[in-house]
């Protein structure tokens, strides 16, 4: 029997749908060792720091991740960093393959005028914030404005100005960070306007997204019912399921029964932003109003100014780059998730880019694996793993994850919370024991 060493980069989705993958792949004469390599001390990438807090049942994949976890060839190495404790020729030399599952980090910019002033921000930074990464938990997001303007058309957007819409109370049995749920029971925020460049049927939200909206208690859902039915007619007769299916989301939302509570979360479409004005801080957004003309977005040459403090952009992201590793157009360069002239593998938002649910990432997985296995030598190549290059390093193995897990459940249940985050990496390393 041949057992090959599998080394995996990231403990998101994609790293666990790759191991599982693996696994499966597994015969009698062929077995896998997988070392799952993770720059935080907590697994599960975007299911923990991601998916907004106040959809709790996408997070319930991570029972699955623990499963694969479970397994006896799989090893946790949290808290190493690709890069500075290990470098990737150190994988490539050691491990029969490498799987790259780094997923996109970087905030994609507006590139306009008065990006730079406090108070305009990435969704990348905004979103980890209130999920509790440990990079982002000293962000400053000036909430002390009653209007924010949301940039995107994706769920991204969607999950922001929600967060940003929503009563903070209703945030209280979440696991939201405890200091971004202080930050916004604090805020002047009533009015949040997301801004989308094309028109409602070009929009990536997804139905079940959008349905969930008229069924918030404590604020207004506004959508104009001219703006959806013109765009049900540009569509025609047939359109395709998921434009259809977002279309009729939108004229649910249309036809609700008008509320007053104090809180608004109002969508606008064929707004394309063009700068943002302030002195010191945002104070104004300008838009260029556009229009649809044969199948084609163009401006009109007009203008829409809105007054607001905070601006928050979520047009998408890219991955960052590794050194060793081939970038490509903000993802790694990769043919169908193998890397050319190498061992190194990609899967997920790396491989791809931003696109797709958690759940794409598991056939996107189970793909390129096959690949690897079609690739693999003979004879496995049994030169070692990284064990010896952090033997003087504090390694987050899967038993001190799982301390930790129990430590933040255990801090949630009085609350009635799933959990309370440590969003301080030494406090995360002393629920691990360190």
């Amino acid at each position: 029997m041949s057992q090959f060493r599998i080394a995996i980069v990231g403990a998101g989705p994609a790293g666990y749908f790759a191991a599982q993958a693996l696994q499966n792949s597994e015969t009698e004469d062929r077995t896998f060792a997988i070392d799952m390599i993770e720059r935080l001390p907590t697994p599960w990438g975007l299911v923990r720091s991601g998916v907004a807090p106040d959809h709790p049942k996408i997070k319930t994949v991570s029972k699955v991740f623990e499963k694969i976890a479970a397994v006896h060839n799989f090893r946790l190495f949290g808290n190493v960093e690709l890069g500075t404790d290990i470098s990737m020729s150190d994988l490539t030399s050691r491990y029969d393959a490498v799987i790259v599952a780094t997923g996109s980090s970087l905030g994609r910019k507006l590139g306009i005028p008065g990006e730079e002033l406090k108070g305009s921000l990435s969704a990348a930074d905004f979103v980890p914030w209130y999920n509790g990464h440990p990079d982002f938990a000293g962000l400053e997001v000036p909430l002390d404005c009653d209007t924010a303007v949301v940039i995107g058309a994706g769920n991204v957007a969607m999950d922001v100005a929600r967060m940003l819409a929503l009563n903070p109370a209703e945030l209280d049995p979440t696991d939201t960070a405890d200091h971004a749920i202080a930050a916004l029971k604090k805020s002047a925020m009533r009015r949040v306007i997301l801004c989308a460049r094309r028109g409602a049927e070009h929009a990536a939200f997804t139905s079940p997204e959008l349905r969930e909206l008229p069924k918030l208690e404590h604020t207004n859902v506004l959508m104009s019912a001219a703006e959806v039915e013109a765009a049900l007619l540009r569509v025609g007769a047939e359109p395709e399921k998921d434009v259809k299916n977002n279309l009729g989301a939108m004229e649910l939302i249309t036809q609700k029964e008008p509320t007053s509570h104090e809180r608004t979360l109002e969508f606008e479409f064929l707004l394309a932003p063009i700068e943002i004005h302030g002195r010191d801080r945002v104070e104004e957004i300008v838009l260029g109003i556009n229009k649809i003309e044969g199948n084609k977005v163009i401006s009109t040459g007009e203008t829409k100014t809105i007054k607001c403090g905070l601006v928050i952009s979520a047009i998408g992201y890219s991955a960052e780059p590794i050194d060793g590793v081939p970038f490509a157009q903000g993802k790694v360069d990769n043919n169908d998730g193998r890397v050319p002239h190498s061992n190194i593998y990609a899967v997920g938002w790396a491989k791809r880019g931003p696109s797709g649910v958690i759940g794409t990432n598991k056939s996107d997985a189970a793909e390129v694996v096959k690949l690897l296995v079609d690739d693999l030598p003979v004879l496995p190549k049994n030169a070692g793993d990284v064990s010896d290059l952090l033997k003087s390093h504090s390694i987050i193995t899967q038993s001190h994850w799982e301390k930790i897990n129990i430590a933040e459940v255990s801090a949630g249940e009085p609350l009635g919370k799933p959990r309370v985050k440590a969003v301080v990496k030494e406090e995360l390393l002393k629920h691990a024991g360190y």
